[in-house]
């Protein structure tokens, strides 16, 4: 049942890919444009670093899938593009191994094919500590993702229905681990709230995985009969309106969801994360043409991500965050009623200069 929950995962997920797509809040910040910000490429640099991780590049490839001979395949050419990229990868969630051991090397292909790169496992919040540890193992795993799901749980047929246990079994599993633990939602965002409770349980780094991109509540109530539980798609925040909400929590962030191309990338990094992932673009592009069609998207996306680098003066991901951002439509409707100044951010190379100005500091 696992195995054939698991593949049709993919198969609906693909069908959103192909589907119309609502509203993309990324589309609703805008770089100010400074014709005379560029620096020189050789100047720039895609690494990163948050939480005691190094990445080479900013982008990564986020938790799909694991747990049946056709998902085992999936991740073995994902792992090849990540090796041949340089990219992070998550493994889906490992639960199926915890319920069935013999489906082991679906997930363990993940480090078979790339065995020196940084590969994240994933987790659900009711894991054991003995079993988070033989995931860990299993995968030798760099860090850890544990994943909070209450809108997928709630639209699936056989889903969970007790969360209250969520945040002390979260804390258990942070403080049982010698890896940094990446709390993620996965696709319905994380308020400010989660982000400041789940600093205080121990967890390392956030990944608010916002709406926008792969649907899980929608998905879950694709294997419904009746599709019951349609008034749940669509549920959450989009990664920008997450990032936003969370400005100035003293928590490393990552963004995922809805995140379609390099300048997605660009605006999360702009708006405060450490690393932007993203899954159902990349597995269209694995599916519809191969290993290697997904490895010449990535080393286009890391082209293109260091080519606006340069154009707008970043010489690291970081530097993005001293760029101007002008927040439009929806997301600046967001903004107001949750009480979030966006003005300041239109105006931050004009801070940046006054500040020079004052203390009499070179950039």
């Amino acid at each position: 049942m696992s195995a054939q929950r698991k593949d049709d995962h993919v198969r609906l997920a693909i069908e959103q890919q192909d589907g119309p797509r609502g509203v993309n809040q990324f589309d609703e910040v805008t770089f100010v444009h400074h014709a005379l910000a560029g620096i020189d490429r050789q100047d720039v640099s895609l690494a990163t670093a948050f939480a005691g991780v190094s990445w080479p590049v900013p982008i990564y490839i986020n938790a799909m899938t694991g747990g049946s001979a056709k998902t085992g395949i999936i991740n073995r050419d994902l792992a090849i593009a990540a090796r041949e990229t340089g990219v992070p990868i998550a493994s889906g969630s490992m639960n199926a191994y915890f319920k069935d051991p013999s489906c082991a090397d679906t997930f363990s292909v993940l480090r078979k094919e790339n065995p020196d790169g940084f590969v994240i496992a994933n987790v659900n919040a009711n894991a054991t500590v003995d079993n988070v540890w033989r995931a860990i193992e299993l995968i030798r795993a760099d860090a850890l993702q544990i994943h909070v799901n209450t809108a997928q749980e709630t639209a699936m047929p056989e889903g969970d229905r007790e969360f209250s246990h969520w945040p002390g079994q979260i804390e258990k599993i942070a403080a049982a681990v010698d890896v940094p633990v990446i709390l993620k939602e996965v696709g319905n965002g994380l308020s400010r709230q989660t982000v400041l409770a789940v600093k205080d349980l121990g967890v390392s780094v956030a990944d608010v995985s916002g709406r926008g991109g792969t649907d899980f509540a929608r998905i879950e109530n694709g294997r419904r009969e009746l599709g019951e539980y349609a008034f749940l798609h669509g549920w959450g925040q989009s990664a920008p309106a997450c990032l936003l909400d969370a400005q100035g929590v003293d928590l490393p962030l990552l963004a995922s969801g809805g995140v379609r191309n390099p300048l997605d990338v660009a605006r999360a990094l702009a708006l405060g994360a450490k690393g932007v992932g993203a899954s159902g673009g990349f597995l269209r592009t694995l599916l519809d043409g191969g290993v290697d069609a997904l490895i010449g998207q990535l080393t286009t996306w890391l082209d293109q991500l260091a080519a606006l680098q340069t154009m707008l003066g970043a010489r690291t991901p970081a530097d993005l965050t001293r760029c101007d951002l002008l927040i439009q439509g929806s997301l600046r409707s967001f903004c107001a009623e949750r009480g979030i100044e966006t003005g300041p951010l239109a105006r931050r190379t004009s801070s940046a200069e006054a500040h020079r100005e004052t203390t009499g500091s070179t950039r």
